[in-house]
């Protein structure tokens, strides 16, 4: 099932919430969407994502695909199951490079964190639950950033 790369259901939450200087958008290219911006470690920053809704049926999916192209960089696919903004999520981590690939990633694969910590206890993704999708980005290297994309989707079955 697609997700709509619509650029209007994008929010953007970078490390201003905390105090950090950080910046980065979700903004439409000739060819999908791009997150970009700019990562700064100072007043304690380190962080910037993008997120959205998801208000299809997620419950009889096992998985993201994603076609993407990056900087080199690593980045995080985040998945949350419920509306609030500072809960749990659960993250995938993955490296990027200059040119397009599809990634796919099992629900299997995601692992529970709260501000970066491991929350075991929130147990495995519930499909029937996803309510925000989103990307971020906290590898510690200050400076440009770029992820385009160009296919999200929630896949039924098995990745490959």
């Amino acid at each position: 099932m697609l997700i709509n790369l619509s650029i209007e259901q994008w929010l953007a939450v970078n490390d201003g919430v905390m105090g950090g200087v950080s910046s980065g958008r979700m903004t439409e290219t000739a060819e999908g969407l791009s997150f970009q911006g700019k990562l700064s470690l100072e007043n304690n920053g380190g962080f910037s994502s993008v997120r959205r809704l998801v208000r299809e049926d997620a419950s009889k999916t096992s998985g993201v695909r994603l076609t993407v192209r990056g900087d080199g960089r690593r980045y995080q696919l985040r998945l949350r199951q419920d509306r609030e903004f500072d809960g749990v999520a659960w993250r995938v981590e993955f490296d990027t490079q200059d040119e397009w690939q599809t990634l796919e990633f099992a629900y299997s694969e995601f692992v529970p964190v709260f501000r970066g910590r491991e929350v075991r206890s929130a147990g495995p993704v519930v499909p029937g639950q996803i309510s925000q999708i989103g990307f971020l980005i906290t590898d510690s290297q200050p400076g440009a950033f770029r992820l385009d994309l160009q296919k999200l989707e929630l896949i039924t079955a098995g990745p490959r």
